[in-house]
């Protein structure tokens, strides 16, 4: 029996070794469909912050661990049960979909894991159903729009149409450009969402231009954002119906604009809380080596997942371990890390205080289209939600 004992302590105690030896992060993305394009750059951008990293936070192996959501809210949350309970991870982050989120956000909260989106950003999780292991190296889904319903303020516009998928995230864009915008929206479409995606725009946008608006505001990211512009373009709308944005035109749609030398979309004004043009040295050296690897400028996902590495291996490099649950905790929401957005700080409900910022579509030096910082329309934004959130 003592000889048992023995063993079996030992053997415990090898295992706690090798586990306190490494730092696991479980990262959820998209990596199949028509949506894996935002998903690659995602992994990408992780990669990159691991080899900037050395592998390392502190002492511990940094181990990233992939998993595709098949962009569905049921294969998001198998993905991050699997995380959870079979690769017991420490850290879960990654998702790009607001409904993945929602649905995946008791797996790993419920399991004690760390959860760190490093985009979507729905309401609930601002708000009522904040957590104090949940954080965000995003955004609340209302901001971004708000910030450009501000913009339509400061420049005049009376009326607007409104273009949105029909999910969460697409009814909290909508949301939040109508808190802001102080004129009329003339008409508001939802289109159908998910795998099966509507691509088709035609019969929206004949509506948007006999609605007589001043502009037309949308939110279609991925595969859709390069449909609609397409056919934005085609329609010749340009000069009768000005083209608003939020997380449609990016670092992911325009190399493909740019080939099919979409001219509308140059000029084009969008907000977000990154751009490749902020000068501080950590967003330099970001762009820089992705350029350098992968032929294009990131993309704001890039940025975020980019990010939401930094932001776990200071946590774990100023803890020393990954058993130390409050320290841990703390270490993250401290947030002292190399932002490529520059100062970084979180609020009461562990979502992001940051800056946002008017953006245009021009030509860099090389004749490559990208982004630049036009105007801060914000600073230090704090999200609608956080007066909900009972931290």
């Amino acid at each position: 029996m003592k000889k048992l004992l023995t063993l079996t302590l030992a053997a415990g105690l090898m295992s706690t070794a090798a586990w306190a030896e490494s730092v696991k992060i479980g990262f959820v993305t998209t990596l199949t469909t028509g949506a894996a394009i935002i998903g690659t750059d995602m992994q990408n951008a992780a990669n990159l912050a691991v080899e900037h990293l050395g592998g390392k936070a502190g002492n511990l192996d940094l181990e990233v661990i992939f998993a595709d959501d098949g962009f569905a809210p049921e294969t998001g949350k198998q993905a991050t049960d699997k995380l959870v309970k079979q690769d017991d991870v420490d850290f879960v982050t990654g998702y790009i979909w607001s409904h993945v989120l929602l649905a995946s956000r008791k797996s790993a909260l419920d399991a004690g894991k760390f959860l760190i989106s490093a985009n979507a950003g729905p309401s609930q999780i601002a708000g009522k159903l904040c957590d104090e292991n949940f954080f965000s190296t995003s955004w609340q889904n209302d901001q971004t729009p708000m910030a450009m319903g501000e913009v339509l303020n400061r420049q005049g516009v009376k009326s607007l149409y409104v273009m949105a998928p029909n999910y969460a995230a697409g009814k909290d864009m909508v949301a939040g450009v109508e808190r802001t915008f102080k004129g009329e929206i003339v008409g508001r479409d939802l289109t159908k969402w998910g795998a099966d995606a509507q691509l088709d725009f035609s019969a929206e946008l004949a509506k948007a231009k006999a609605s007589g608006a001043d502009g037309i505001f949308v939110f279609y990211p991925g595969a859709a954002g390069g449909a609609f512009i397409k056919q934005y373009d085609q329609a010749g709308l340009k000069d009768t119906l000005p083209l608003y944005s939020v997380f449609t035109v990016d670092g992911l749609s325009l190399p493909k604009l740019q080939a099919a030398n979409f001219q509308a979309v140059l000029g084009s004004r969008t907000t977000q809380e990154w751009d490749p043009s902020l000068d501080n040295a950590a967003n330099k050296r970001f762009v820089a080596d992705f350029k350098a690897k992968h032929g294009t400028y990131p993309s704001f996902y890039a940025a975020q997942s980019y990010d939401a590495i930094m932001l776990i291996a200071s946590a774990v490099a100023k803890v020393g371990n990954t058993e130390d649950k409050d320290a841990l905790r703390a270490a993250l929401k401290a947030a002292e890390f190399e932002s490529v957005r520059g100062d970084f700080k979180f609020g009461t409900n562990n979502m992001p205080v940051q800056n946002f910022y008017l953006r245009e579509v021009v030509a860099d030096a090389d004749g490559t289209w990208t982004t630049k910082v036009v105007e801060t329309v914000f600073e230090d934004h704090i999200d609608s939600y956080a007066a909900e959130c009972k931290m």
